[in-house]
This record gives C-alpha cells, structure tokens and sequence, in this order.
C-alpha cells in the first residue's frame, strides 16, 4: 500500500465530516442534483457577441451569483493517471479544496508519488518540481466570479472550432484562456498559458449542485520542459459552503 494514503484518507473523511448535520450533508453532496435544475439560461451567445458578454455569459451558465459568491468548493472522487510516455493508466483517488485565495489539491495512486499543490493565501507549494502553477483561486472558473473587478483584463481571443474564446488576466498577471459552447455558454476547455508550462481543462460531463454548475467528469494535461502528464477525473461527491479548517491549507 501507498505510505501516503493515510493523508488522502484524512482529508476523505474530512469532505463527510464538515456538514454541519444531516440536512446540510444532503444539501451539499451530489445527491442534490436530483432536483430541479435551477439555473436561468445565459444571455444568447452570438456572432456578434462582444468578449465581455461572453465573459458575463459564462458567468451566468456557472449559476451567476450563487457561483460568485462560493465561500468553499470541496470536490471528492477518482482519478486516472497517465504517466509521462505511457497508454496504460493508473487508478487513484483525489481532493480539490477552494476556500476565498486559498486551495489544496491531493491525488494518490498506489505505486506512484503522491501529487500535491498548496495555496495557503500567500506562498505556493507543488510536489512536482517546476510545476509551481498559480493557484485555482486565481485562474479557472474562480476567475469568471472576478471578471469584472478592478484590475481584471478581459480580450478577444480566436474562436476554437465552434467554441467561443475570451482571455481573463487578473491583477498579478495569471491568465486563463476559456474556450465556450456559444449554444449554453458553459465553459468547455480553458487553458493556463505560461513561460514554463501550459496546463489545460476539458469538461465532459456537468450537473447542478444547489444551483452552482459543477464540472463532474473531466481532463486535465500539464506540459512542462521535461515531461506532459494527463489525467481523467470523475467527481464523486461535492460540497459546497461548508466551513473548512485552516490547517488543511499549511504547507509543510
């Protein structure tokens, strides 16, 4: 067995620990998207759209201000990891944590390193040595809630087959590049461009959760001067808002 799973563990238990009783468990799993969907259709995208009202688009389509005003994000479920070179797979488990700045993400897999990237609010960790990404809070879907703020730059970028394209840099100059469907304006792909690694999304499967758009099955792949890892994941449990302590965001 992995000498590390007793820390994805913990944290495993932690994502059924953190409701705060049994109603609040059931509201903030995946089992609430049995329930109506409620989430008001975006704004029509069309040839003519200009990027900020692609940016407002996809903001909507997430859940508009329910999105916006996430305090906590907490995604459970399974991983498969394709190393460096290889066709062949490995299966594991996984924990995204967002809460305001802060994120932590674990993946393990038997046989292989534990993967972990840590933003505390001020410094950046990652197990992989120069793969220090910026953390989610700052580039991704957490971007579409701060589009608008002082200091957010939003531009055109070319159109991807048939999905749309806009360009989000933030203050410190994190940039994400968001690539929608113009028939719901979902966010389908997004890229985080950079001098030393290029690292990109592509959702497959959605569903709501308590009236927020969560990307249930999807991909990721980081390019980086040595090597290109890829992995598919599969969302088995979310929880939303729920109180998340500290000291799972210290970086030891």
């Amino acid at each position: 067995m992995n000498r590390c799973l007793p820390t994805l563990v913990i944290l495993l238990l932690c994502a059924n620990a953190i409701a705060q009783g049994p109603d609040a468990a059931k509201s903030n799993t995946a089992n609430s998207t049995s329930a109506a969907n409620t989430i008001a259709p975006p704004p029509a995208i069309t040839a003519n759209s200009t990027t900020l009202e692609l940016a407002r688009a996809a903001l909507s389509a997430q859940g508009g201000d329910k999105f916006k005003n996430l305090k906590s994000t907490m995604l459970v479920g399974t991983v498969d990891l394709y190393p460096p070179g290889t066709i062949q797979s490995t299966p594991g488990k996984f924990v995204m944590i967002t809460v305001g700045d802060k994120m932590r993400i674990d993946i393990e897999a038997i046989g292989m390193p534990k993967f972990k990237q840590v933003f505390d609010g001020q410094r950046s960790y990652s197990s992989i040595p120069g793969a220090e990404m910026p953390p989610l809070s700052k580039v991704g879907l957490p971007v579409l809630g701060k589009f608008d703020q002082p200091g957010y730059k939003v531009s055109a970028l070319p159109d991807k087959k048939k999905l749309r394209g806009f360009r989000v840099v933030d203050p410190d100059g994190n940039t994400t590049d968001f690539y929608l469907d113009p028939a719901n304006g979902r966010v389908m792909q997004y890229l985080i461009p950079s001098n030393s690694f290029t690292f990109g999304t592509e959702h497959s499967k959605f569903k709501e959760v308590d009236g927020v758009l969560i990307p249930f099955n999807f991909s990721q792949r980081l390019e980086i001067q040595q090597a290109a890892f890829f992995a598919e994941y599969k969302v088995k449990d979310v929880k939303l808002n729920q109180p998340i302590a500290d000291d799972v965001f210290v970086i030891q």
